[in-house]
């Protein structure tokens, strides 16, 4: 996705999916946005300036810790794991968004009508 083509995520998306992939297991910034972007087929992608600010107010929300490691490339990293406070805003924010998603739906075949 270009630069003129990337549109903002409605407020609380990115979030919801950093925990969403944390409860696979922990993972690093850099890895999170790869898989942000795998698991979308290429259609979402996280750069820097947006990911780290979100992991940032998640970690003061304490929805994440996160302890140094070192990656597979032997590099020094920040490891991220979602939290049982992550969980439970996980569920709180995926069922407000199913509920949204529904609605939008239902505008978008009434749309076509």
């Amino acid at each position: 996705m270009s630069k003129g083509e990337q549109r903002d995520l409605f407020p609380g998306a990115l979030e919801m999916m950093i925990l969403q992939i944390l409860r696979r297991g922990p993972l690093h910034g850099y890895a999170l946005a790869q898989q942000i972007h795998q698991t979308s087929d290429g259609l979402l992608s996280v750069g820097e300036g947006s990911l780290y600010p979100a992991l940032q107010r998640m970690l003061k929300a304490k929805w994440v810790n996160a302890e140094w490691g070192v990656s597979a490339r032997n590099r020094r990293v920040r490891i991220f794991r979602i939290t049982p406070a992550g969980r439970k805003q996980l569920e709180t924010k995926a069922s407000g968004f199913e509920r949204m998603l529904k609605g939008i739906t239902r505008v978008m075949r009434l749309a076509q009508l």
